[in-house]
């Protein structure tokens, strides 16, 4: 089939109701899970790129719940290796740790950081962020909801 100029002008509206309405929340349980193949499956969940609605500017994309994020696994040298870093921007102020320093500080924020890493650099990615809830343990909690589990 070929475009014409008509059919290229033609835009799929969604509307924001329907988007509201149709949030889906997913479980991922990363115990044992290699943490950058989950990160990339956590970061296609909050962008919403596998919807049939998708773009880029639209707000599309569903909540995702991360459990077990203290027995996260990583492959090669990176547990010593891996450096994070903070800077408050004063001077002599910059921080250093490694991936199993900071692991045993907060699990959560190394798959915060993997995420964030791997999400689009504009406007959206708060509020892609903060649609991402992850916890160190199980949380009896969601057991009894209706949750689509990865």
């Amino acid at each position: 089939m070929e475009f014409t100029k008509k059919d290229l002008n033609k835009t799929l509206w969604v509307k924001p109701t329907y988007l509201e309405n149709n949030r889906k929340w997913y479980v991922i349980d990363a115990e044992w899970k290699v943490l950058w193949k989950v990160a990339a499956e956590i970061a296609n969940k909050l962008i919403g790129k596998w919807k049939a609605h998708y773009n880029d500017f639209w707000d599309c994309w569903d909540f995702v719940v991360v459990t077990n994020a203290k027995k996260i696994r990583v492959t090669g040298n990176k547990l010593s290796q891996k450096m994070y870093y903070t800077y408050s921007w004063f001077k002599g102020n910059l921080k250093s740790l490694n991936l199993e320093q900071l692991l045993e500080k907060d699990p959560s924020k190394v798959i915060w950081f993997a995420v964030n890493w791997m999400l689009p650099k504009n406007k959206l990615r708060d509020k892609r962020m903060k649609r991402l809830k992850i916890f160190a343990a199980w949380m009896d909690k969601y057991q009894n909801l209706n949750l689509e589990t990865i």
